[in-house]
Parts: C-alpha cells; structure tokens; sequence
C-alpha cells in the first residue's frame, strides 16, 4: 500500500528524517512550513496521513468530499483538541498523540511561572525601569510585592500547591512542588453539569476533593485537557471560593480558564496572581483578542508567555522519535498512542 503523508505546520518542530514501514508500505512525505488557512482544503486532499500540531481540522475540513483518502491523523503534540475527534470517530479515521514528549520543559516553566506571580517579576521589572522613578520616590518598592492585607509574599514552605489534571505533566509538577517543600494537594476530578466531585480512577488513592483544592491552594497549578467538559473549568464562581493569597498557573490549554473572569478576580483581590502559557484564542494580537492584553490588565500581577512552554532541545528530540515510531507502530498494524 502506498501512502501519501502531508505534514501541515513544520514550523513547530522538526520531522523525523524517515519513516521504515514493513514490506509492502511505501510512502510519499509532502511537508508544508507553515499553516495557511485559505490552502488547508487543497493541501489535505490528497493525504492518506496528516501530521498535525495546532492547524485545526473540523468536521468540515474531514469531511469524506475534502479528505476522500485520509486514514489516519498523527498529532505531533500531546493535546488533540485542534482535531475534531467525533468526525474522525465517524469515519474510522485513526487519532494518535505525542505524549509525554514535553514533560521536563513545560513542568519547569510551570515553576517559572509560579515564580513570576509569586514574586510579581514582571510587574517589579516595569516598576524598576519606570521614569519618574517609582523607586527613587519612595526608597523602596516592598509594598508592590504585599497582599492587599499588606502581608508580605510566601517562600515555598508557606505554599500549598494544587494540581489539577494528574497526568504525567501533573505528577511532575506535583514532585518539584514537593521537591521545593510546598504541601500537594491533588484535584479530584469535578463534574461542572452536576457540581459534585467523581470518583478517581487514578490508583492514588489521595485525591482532595475539588472544592476544598480551591479553597485550600495557594499556588493552583492547571495541566489537564481541554475537553467540552473543561471549558470555563474556573470562572468567577471558583475565584471567589480561592484564597486572595492564591496565584494560578496554566499550562494546559486556552479557554478552561475564563479569561474575563480571572482578570476581574485580579482586579478585585479574589487571587493574587495569574501565570499562563496558554490563551482561549492562539495567537492574539491586542485587547481585541486577548482581555490579558488590555491597558487596565498591565497593572496587574498577570504574566504571559506565548505558548511555548513545551519548546525545548529535549522536547523536539522526543517529539520525533514519538511520531516515527506511532506512525510506523499504526502503518504496521499495531496501532500505539490512540485517541480515537
């Protein structure tokens, strides 16, 4: 069987330099660089395989008219939520991932985003370099790191942190949390339609319902999938059951945090900070696209980075060697890795 591979978005990491798939299999690579929206149709016609990152494909673009020979899409990451699984699912179009890929790096800017709310880096950086100096008025700028209470920061022994989404990015995390000496606490999973918490089917039986999580963290880490489930997973009603000593990290995906919502938390003392790699609409240009982006969110303890929590030497060598080896394991007939 002959098959034709497109890789849609080379741009985010590099390919694996070949494919060796068992006698009988052979295969034509098209790579495109970057993601262009008004050629997706045009370049997904023909593939049998699609390798994937972040280019969206929707039922529509799955459609049997627009992707008449596709069998199988590799994603080149470990979140599928680009790919609109319940299309695949109706058209026996296989779904594999990437896990597992990123975890040293996206679990160590986890910490560094901790440390950026924690200690308001960014927010101390603009104050120091600020003319008229702020600092030289005043002899000192102490007060921009207290609590509204006039508390001063906590050190990693004062901390509690939560995790939410205990997959193998949340264990990590969960371990340097306790490497640094915070108390973890793990999320039971919580059903958003029915507000009662789920039973675990994680074997660790140590899981802290999900509300006293809330109630209890002063560092909440986010590191689960965006799923229809997760959508708005933290909007007003859990900033306000928070602790106003609490910052929030989000490495998991835009939109299970409701952007409007945590800056108005911010704003009025409900947390103390928000650290995230990751926003509801990717890339965002201005206040437009992003309320995080706006003039009243700068004075703010907020720090952002570009989603590129995952990006690193280790992470792109992981990468792939994953997908060469889901590719050949679904080619060969012994699929690995499988979302649908």
């Amino acid at each position: 069987m002959h098959h034709h591979i497109v890789a849609l978005e080379r741009i985010h990491q590099p390919l694996p330099a070949s494919f060796s798939f068992p006698p009988g299999h052979s295969y034509t690579l098209t790579v495109h660089e970057a993601p262009d929206a008004s050629k997706l149709r045009a370049r997904v016609a023909p593939a049998t395989i699609l390798i994937v990152t972040t280019v969206k494909l929707s039922a529509e673009i799955l459609a049997a008219d627009v992707t008449p020979h596709l069998q199988y899409v590799a994603v080149m990451a470990t979140g599928t939520d680009p790919v609109d699984l319940e299309a695949c699912k109706a058209r026996g179009i296989r779904v594999t991932n990437s896990p597992s890929a990123n975890l040293d790096s996206v679990s160590e800017h986890a910490l560094s985003l901790y440390f950026a709310a924690r200690r308001r880096t960014a927010l101390l950086d603009r104050l120091t370099r600020s003319v008229p100096s702020e600092w030289k008025a005043k002899k000192s700028l102490s007060g921009a790191l207290r609590f509204a209470d006039g508390s001063p920061p906590l050190t990693c022994k004062d901390e509690v942190m939560g995790i939410i989404g205990y997959g193998p990015l949340g264990k990590r995390i969960a371990g340097l949390g306790r490497a640094l000496g915070m108390q973890v606490l793990i999320a039971s999973r919580k059903n958003t339609q029915l507000n009662r918490v789920l039973p675990s089917t994680d074997l660790d039986h140590s899981r802290v319902p999900f509300e006293d999580v809330l109630r209890e963290s002063t560092v909440l880490v986010l590191s689960l999938p965006r799923t229809p489930e997760t959508v708005n997973l933290l909007s007003t009603p859990e900033f306000e059951t928070m602790s106003p000593y609490a910052v929030l990290v989000n490495v998991a995906r835009g939109g299970i945090v409701d952007e409007a919502a945590v800056l108005k938390a911010l704003q009025d003392g409900q947390i103390a900070g928000y650290g995230t790699d990751v926003f509801e609409k990717e890339p965002a240009e201005g206040p437009d696209e992003c309320v995080l982006f706006s003039e009243e969110a700068k004075a703010l303890n907020i720090t952002v980075s570009p989603h590129l929590a995952w990006f690193a030497g280790t992470t792109l060598t992981n990468l792939s060697r994953i997908l060469k080896e889901t590719v050949e394991a679904w080619v060969a007939g012994e699929p690995i890795n499988v979302i649908v």
